[in-house]
């Protein structure tokens, strides 16, 4: 007995002779302390569960029962496998009307959840009134918005249609539209082509130059594009944008080595096309002078890969994220038919000039689909320079990332980070990790005026509203409350 209490005593020496470690959990003053006193010290990160809020927090509770997060963590897993698994091509150039599914002569579609005309923001009726001018259905601003206004036509999502669409989003029946396939798991998804930045219509703007345009790509842009790639085949995106992540894009509001990619891979065929010198000269030089051209291609091709998620009973990962300058909305994959939304939120960012954040329209646009993807604000490690686009500094960036990760139930196999290593993207948002730890996306994105007609004010960052993962988190809790009193 004395022994042992001989080898006690010489433990507890030893302990209070040597450096002293400590795990710290909590505020870093008590690390500090410990570190002022020639001792070491390791800062815990931990945070309360779901904010401190105690009605979520009795959902987790069910949700991390061993029967239940096994189920999510299978759910999920299977997911991110179908996610890496998936494998976009560009498969040609179409026309909305002729592709995409469920198109009207008279419907218009949009980005965001639902919205009717009379609650949408001023650039998203500035989108619409020129898509009816544009059409031929009206003549002048008046004449389009009465015409919007009469009920003749039909507004719908994008999503609801295999589509996204940057900005507003607007899609009418004339538009030439990218078709894009996931080879993997046969999903396709559809985008128009990117105007170019400043006065465009996916920012509200509707002047002549602005119908000039998009009567110029209807014309001989799209067909170009087209000819090209049946003559040069189909394009394999999952590689273009691996490649184009290495290079310094993050697959958003970055894509200058994505776009430089893409003419790499379409000029030759441009070249060899029927169409005149003159033409192939334009089409070319226009996409030469438009960094953001590869940008309509990361969203379809993340549209097409999420939505072989959609459905998968117990998955918490979302399929959707996305705002229509009035709301923000998500979707999750074990909830496929569902919006959950509220006011979509302010961007802190950086301006043009003679613009200020009092000109600024909330939050607008699909584009967050690429953060949805695992691209975008989830790889802007990827993407130092990003920051000189949207504010803040390198380190943010890199910090983005990495809380990604926190919230993400997988990593991509194939889109890597060479400043971490070259480790995968954060991919699949878990909605139930969101609202747990408290961190909502990462999202990077352009800045519209808030009146029609003007166009793209500036670029920067903005914070999803926690309250529509809560919402969606409460509403995977009632499902699985549910199932089990359903089950014997």
């Amino acid at each position: 007995m004395d022994s042992e209490m001989d080898s006690g005593m010489d433990k507890l020496k030893d302990l209070f002779s040597s450096g002293l470690v400590v795990a710290n959990l909590g505020s870093d003053v008590f690390s500090d302390a410990i570190r002022t006193q020639d001792g070491t010290s390791f800062q815990v990160k931990w945070e309360i569960p779901c904010r401190g809020d105690e009605k979520l927090f009795s959902a987790l509770e069910l949700l991390r029962s061993r029967e239940i997060d096994t189920s999510i963590e299978q759910a999920n897993s299977r997911a991110v496998d179908i996610l890496n698994e998936s494998h976009p091509y560009i498969v040609g150039v179409g026309k909305a009307i002729d592709d995409i599914p469920g198109m009207a002569d008279n419907l218009i579609l949009h980005a965001g959840p639902p919205v009717t005309w009379d609650a949408m923001c001023g650039p998203m009726k500035g989108a619409v009134m020129g898509a009816l001018i544009y059409e031929g259905f009206a003549r002048s601003e008046k004449e389009a918005a009465e015409l919007a206004a009469s009920g003749r036509i039909c507004f719908e999502p994008c999503h609801h249609h295999g589509t996204v669409g940057p900005m507003a989003g607007v899609v009418s029946p004339s538009m030439p539209v990218w078709i894009i396939e996931n080879k993997t798991h046969g999903r396709k998804a559809y985008c128009t082509l990117n105007e170019g930045l400043g006065k465009v219509l996916r920012y509200g703007a509707f002047s002549e130059e602005v119908i000039a345009r998009l009567k110029w790509m209807e014309a001989t842009l799209a067909p170009l594009l087209r000819e090209a790639i049946e003559i040069g085949g189909e394009i394999d995106l999952r590689t273009l944008i691996a490649q184009a992540l290495q290079m310094g894009d993050e697959g958003h509001n970055r894509n200058r080595a994505g776009t430089s990619l893409l003419i790499r891979e379409l000029a030759p065929a441009v070249v060899r096309s029927g169409a005149s010198d003159a033409d192939k000269a334009e089409v070319l030089s226009f996409m030469h002078s438009n960094d953001h051209f590869f940008l309509n291609l990361t969203m379809p091709a993340g549209k097409s890969c999420l939505d072989a998620i959609a459905g998968i009973e117990g998955c918490t990962v979302l399929t959707a994220m996305a705002r229509n300058g009035t709301e923000f909305g998500i979707r999750v994959s074990m909830l496929p038919d569902r919006w959950f939304t509220a006011p979509a939120p302010r961007v802190d960012g950086l301006y043009l000039g003679g613009f200020t954040e009092e000109d600024a329209n909330p939050d607008i646009g699909d584009s967050t689909i690429c953060g949805t993807y695992g691209i975008g604000g989830f790889a802007m490690a990827a993407a130092p320079a990003i920051v000189e686009f949207v504010g803040g500094s390198p380190a943010d960036a890199l910090r983005f990332t990495l809380n990604m990760y926190e919230i993400s139930a997988g990593e991509s196999s194939s889109f890597r980070i060479p400043a971490l290593g070259f480790r995968g993207t954060p991919t699949g948002i878990d909605v139930v990790k969101v609202v747990e730890k408290g961190i909502v996306p990462a999202v990077n994105t352009g800045i519209a005026h808030k009146d029609p007609g003007i166009g793209q004010v500036g670029a920067g960052l903005v914070e999803p509203p926690m309250s529509v993962f809560e919402d969606a988190f409460e509403a995977v809790y009632e499902h699985f409350k549910t199932r089990m009193k359903e089950e014997p």
